[in-house]
């Protein structure tokens, strides 16, 4: 019998996983109350964008991965906006820059969160508008009980909200202060916002569909992007230490709208694993898997250790030279047997120290200001590697004070078969001041391009910022089984391949496989600013064993010993097409995620 810290959740009728217990119970209302994942998924999501604003706001981005009952065909809905016409290398270059900034208006992509959420409740949910928003408007008039890390971030940033962003302590700091852990916390400008996406929504006339496209347009066309255009071009202090205005308009926000598209996907072990495509990181999970294919993967043994890092190493170097909406990915080639068993070969007995990107198709991979070529250092040297260490998430200033984003998930599976999970992130409460009309901030997405052509990841105006953003579906002859993810990054799909090994191989449950010590690497380029790596460092919980640690420490693995418990946030659904029943996880770490379900 598996111990583990909750019991995975088992039942015939629903289940939600979220990354805060209070969207949690809201999914699970939804449900109850005769939606489906769709709405389900929706409801909660809006409602993280309340009570998790460190974690994800409405002008933040969205990848949703889900699988319809009846049609069990994969789908990716992109919700990454694009980069605004105004975003140039020159514009930047001109400013000064050699990198977008973390935080700040400058840093905004078009908002794609909130879109997604009302396009897929539009084209595959059945519930009104008021039904989904409903919850997250009343938590954000009426108040929730705010989290710990929420009052940590905020607290990071006071002296930053004071000194330069009035329009964030107006809403984070009342009565000049912090809130209180526990306390209960509400953002009315945010629920007014809502509100009038509601009543603008149901003036439209009859109809769910109508209502949904009439939020859309108020969100894209109307009062939304009216406030976003006009706030945005007021200068603000941003990472660099200086005030930059953005460049973001409203006529950005009116050209562009979420789209549709077919999962990358990768067969391993008896199932299909799908991952939105290379404009996010996705694929790079499907890359270690396919390096793993034939490993001997024994779960928290030091050989399977070293394997699992020395092929995240080789898949995210690829995810460096070649993944990108501003270049052509050759992620068919990148995914290929014969390349596949090319890069495996790499993986020797002890740690690297090289950033060594292959070359699908004999193309010559190319590292933003890294150099050329495999087998470079990761500061582009082939030397000792120099550059800084680098654990942090995306930075809110430089000073006062640097802060930490992150990310949330909801996972749903419903009696009739719908699977879903979706990633809400960004528009943070600390990733640029808050619009003051509407109660949010915007995104800052754009500082995971490079002020450098030529490069799948460069900044260009119309293309997609490449996202960590990565949420997971897993099918089994051809039936969706599986749908999860977990915050962090960089370490997104890291963690999640973890977890996904631990169940498919290691044959535990959802929970016992969420419950497992997690490790990670940070040699390779941070997506987020500053950019900064440690090369042949790993992360890993004290939990792995002090063993374990050692003997990886004596292959050459510079191991950073962190807390039991520390790392990943996973969130899991499952579903069994044979006996009908439906399965939920969720992670302990972090004190926030549950799952619900009957």
């Amino acid at each position: 019998m598996e111990i583990t810290t909750r019991p995975e959740l088992t039942g015939t009728f629903g289940m939600v996983a979220t990354s805060h217990w209070l969207a949690s119970g809201v999914g699970m209302a939804i449900l109850e109350g005769g939606g489906n994942a769709f709405d389900a998924v929706v409801a909660a999501a809006f409602t993280l964008q309340v009570v998790e604003p460190q974690q994800n706001g409405p002008g933040g981005d969205l990848p949703v991965i889900f699988s319809r009952a009846g049609d069990p065909t994969p789908a990716v809905l992109c919700g990454q906006g694009p980069a605004p016409a105004g975003a140039t290398l020159d514009h930047f270059r001109a400013l000064g820059l050699d990198l977008v900034p973390g935080a700040g208006p400058l840093a905004a992509a078009v908002p794609g969160a909130t879109p997604a959420l009302l396009t897929l409740l539009r084209d595959h949910g059945t519930r009104h508008l008021r039904d989904v928003l409903g919850p997250a408007a009343d938590y954000a008039r009426s108040g929730f009980p705010a989290t710990a890390n929420m009052v940590e971030t905020v607290t990071s940033v006071a002296e930053l909200f004071r000194d330069h962003w009035p329009t964030s302590a107006a809403v984070y700091l009342p009565g000049g202060r912090p809130p209180v852990p526990g306390g209960r916390f509400g953002n009315p400008a945010l629920a007014a916002t809502y509100e009038r996406l509601l009543a603008e929504a149901e003036a439209a006339g009859p109809g769910r569909e109508n209502e949904i496209d009439a939020a859309l347009r108020a969100w894209s066309h109307g009062f939304v992007a009216e406030a976003v255009d006009a706030f945005a071009a007021l200068p603000w202090r941003d990472s660099s230490g200086e005030p930059h205005a953005g460049v973001l308009t409203g006529e950005d926000m009116a050209g562009w709208e979420p789209s549709y598209e077919e999962p990358a996907t990768l067969e391993f072990r008896g199932h299909t694993v799908c991952k939105p495509g290379p404009w996010s990181q996705g694929p790079v999970l499907l890359q270690q898997l396919a390096l793993l294919a034939d490993a001997d993967l024994r779960p928290g043994t030091v050989g399977y250790a070293h394997t699992v890092i020395e092929g995240a190493k080789l898949a995210f170097a690829d995810r460096e030279a070649w993944y990108g909406d501003s270049a052509e990915v050759p992620l068919g080639e990148l995914l290929a047997a014969p390349y596949t068993a090319s890069r495996r070969q790499l993986i020797g007995e002890t740690a690297s120290t090289l950033l060594r990107p292959g070359s699908p198709g004999g193309r010559v991979p190319r590292l933003p200001g890294l150099g050329h070529g495999p087998g470079v250092a990761a500061d582009g040297s082939t030397g000792e590697p120099t550059l800084a260490h680098g654990l942090r998430l995306p930075d809110a200033v430089t000073a006062p004070g640097a802060v930490g984003g992150d990310t949330v998930h909801a996972a749903v599976a419903d009696r009739w078969g719908n699977l879903v999970a979706a990633m809400p992130s960004g528009g943070w409460l600390h990733s640029s001041p808050i619009i003051p009309e509407l109660g949010f901030p915007l995104g800052t997405r754009l500082q995971m391009t490079w002020l450098q052509e030529g490069l799948a990841s460069s900044l260009v105006p119309g293309r997609r910022p490449r996202t960590t953003l990565s949420p997971s579906l897993v099918l089994r002859d051809g039936e969706p089984v599986l749908a999860f993810g977990s915050p962090g990054g960089d370490q997104q799909d890291q963690w999640q391949l973890l977890f996904l090994l631990n169940h498919l191989v290691g044959g535990m449950n959802l929970q016992a496989a969420v419950d497992a010590p997690t490790f990670h690497s940070t040699h390779f380029p941070a997506s987020f600013y500053p950019r900064d790596a440690r090369p042949g460092q790993i992360v890993a919980e004290t939990s792995l064993g002090e063993e374990v640690l050692r003997e990886l420490e004596r292959r050459g693995h510079e191991v950073v010993r962190a807390p039991a418990w520390s790392l990943s946030r996973m969130c899991a659904v499952g579903r069994d097409p044979a006996t009908g029943f439906l399965r939920a996880a969720a992670d302990p770490r972090g004190g926030h995620a549950y799952a619900a379900g009957r």
